[in-house]
């Protein structure tokens, strides 16, 4: 935990496994284990990026996560 992206991509990254794990808890569970998968490979790559130095990238790829997190998996709502 060297960089600003670590911290970023770890606090993300503990936020998708609450949202797993609330929703899992559920009677009927409406997301599947395969949805949380691009977000956090994304989060992964883009930990990597910065720590690599390339922080416009970096920046594009934790952008593109926190989208698509809330457009497939809507954590505001019920499912």
């Amino acid at each position: 935990m060297q960089t600003i992206y670590d911290w970023v991509t770890m606090a993300l990254f503990a936020g998708l496994i609450t949202l797993f794990l609330h929703r899992s808890s559920q009677d009927e569970p409406g997301d599947h284990l395969w949805q949380y998968l691009p977000p956090m490979v994304g989060l992964a790559v883009a930990n990597y990026l910065g720590n690599q130095g390339q922080d416009l990238g970096a920046i594009g790829v934790i952008a593109l996560g926190i989208v698509y997190v809330h457009r497939i998996l809507k954590p505001g709502q019920k499912r």
